[in-house]
């Protein structure tokens, strides 16, 4: 945790971060024209907040994109805040609130976290029925083939649907499929009112994407959710779910125990 406190010292570097939570997904380019710094400057800056994981990237083309990262934050809060007074809590509390509040006016959420795990085991962990089932409550009736389709169970009946479908399935590398569909009989088993319900089912269908890469004894896991309008009420909705299913991934795989439920 050095780092990201090293990281969050500098004004600097904390305005990257404000700039980025109001306006995620930024390249260099438009970074430096939002602040009154140097391109060398944002650089050097935006190196050490990648080193401390509070910021991630991924290419669009030809163009490198920023990306807030919540998982620092979020392993502080959830693994070591109580050895902290009640300011201190506080304090944390309050960013780890800021960094996981997705901007509204970006289409994607991205995270990035690293577990102490190997490709083939993390594999399991996103696949495996036994995996998922211990750590998100669900599991998936599939092949894992580009193509196949997908159903989803473990919140209320079993979810088929046609556009539920695996998109890119490259063992132990990347996977990609489309987010499942808005039931009422999944809205009751998680108890989402008619009316979110009506709002979501209207969007467009969202597709979520696992990037993996082995660093060493680490894994480093860089999750995309995009393909959502402007204003989406389910980007925001899995904006704070998606921080505490990974924690509980990757405490599942470190230590063989899953997060708690709240």
């Amino acid at each position: 945790m050095d780092e990201v406190f090293k990281a969050l010292a500098d004004a600097s570097r904390r305005r990257l971060l404000d700039s980025l939570n109001e306006r995620n997904g930024q390249s260099l380019r438009e970074l430096c024209a939002g602040l009154d710094m140097t391109r060398q400057s944002v650089s050097k800056h935006l190196a050490l907040l990648e080193a401390a994981n509070l910021v991630t990237t991924r290419w669009r083309g030809r163009e490198k994109l920023h990306h807030l990262n919540a998982e620092p934050i979020n392993a502080i809060a959830e693994r070591w805040i109580s050895r902290y007074d009640h300011e201190r809590v506080h304090a944390l509390a309050d960013l780890k609130k800021a960094l996981e509040q997705t901007p509204m006016d970006t289409n994607a959420f991205v995270y990035t976290t690293y577990i102490r795990t190997t490709p083939e085991q993390l594999w399991q962990g996103l696949t495996n029925p036994e995996f998922t089932r211990r750590y998100w409550g669900l599991s998936f009736d599939t092949d894992w083939r580009p193509g196949s389709p997908m159903v989803w169970e473990g919140q209320g009946p079993a979810g088929a649907d046609p556009a539920q479908v695996v998109l890119e399935s490259d063992p132990y590398r990347r996977l990609s499929y489309t987010w499942h569909t808005f039931t009422p009989e999944w809205a009751e088993a998680v108890g989402v009112g008619d009316d979110v319900l009506a709002k979501i089912a209207d969007e467009s269908r969202s597709k979520v994407t696992f990037e993996i890469e082995r660093l060493g004894e680490m894994v480093k896991l860089t999750v995309v959710h995009d393909g959502f309008e402007p204003g989406s009420t389910v980007l925001e909705m899995i904006g704070g779910g998606w921080p505490h299913l990974l924690s509980s991934l990757k405490t599942l795989l470190e230590t063989g125990h899953a997060l708690p439920d709240d």
